[in-house]
């Protein structure tokens, strides 16, 4: 009887460790569903009023909206005239608000945008030859760097230093691959290191310059 006991509760436990994180999965798809309709439909009213009453999709029709729209104005922005002008609302606006830059640096950085500003992996080498994992953050222009040196498994919290441009080697490895080691405690760093070359600020050309050549983050 104990036995059985034991069976029913082991296999249980086996099943719930499964079904939680599926229902946290369902639940939280759920709200970004529910979010993507709302952020688009102000959108779709502009086009077609009570067009999400009438989808069988509102989903896929809030994605579409949203690419669509982003798609045109990106595409807008791409002139220097409307990119002067996007920076201008930019600095009016929401860049004025607490934390923004760095969101927004964090962000491109994610995404791997080639102009990104700031948030660049890398890796801080100490005076012994330590190696630790590192993001630069900003460029000063005179040889300095800020860079946020992140405590695992938290990946974007850290100390902030000031150090020397050739203490730094540059990771080609996006932030996700860098953020899921430190969320690992380290595990897969060999892995990380060893599919992505390394080289040094110095022999970056200027056209990857991290200081996004002056442009406002």
């Amino acid at each position: 009887m104990q036995r059985l006991i034991n069976f029913l509760k082991t296999t249980a436990q086996g099943g719930l460790f499964v079904l939680l994180p599926l229902l946290l999965l369902f639940l939280l798809l759920a709200e970004v569903m529910e979010l993507l309709v709302g952020i688009a439909t102000p959108i779709a009213n502009l086009l077609h009023p009570g067009a999400f009453d009438e989808a069988k999709f509102p989903v896929i029709l809030a994605l579409l909206l949203l690419f669509g729209t982003s798609f045109v104005i990106g595409l807008w922005l791409r002139s220097k005239t409307a990119k002067r002008f996007g920076y201008w609302i930019e600095g009016k606006t929401v860049g004025r608000l607490p934390g923004y830059r760095f969101l927004k640096s964090l962000v491109t950085g994610l995404l791997g945008a080639e102009d990104a500003a700031g948030f660049k992996p890398a890796m801080l080498v100490s005076a012994e030859g330590q190696r630790e994992f590192a993001y630069v953050v900003e460029d000063h222009g005179n040889g300095r760097l800020t860079v946020l040196v992140p405590w695992a498994p938290t990946a974007f919290a850290g100390s902030v230093k000031i150090v020397a441009k050739d203490q730094i080697e540059l990771l080609d490895a996006g932030l996700s691959d860098v953020s899921l080691v430190l969320n690992h405690l380290g595990l897969g760093a060999r892995d990380l290191l060893g599919k992505h070359t390394v080289g040094t600020l110095s022999s970056a050309s200027s056209s990857e310059d991290v200081s996004g050549k002056g442009e406002s983050p």
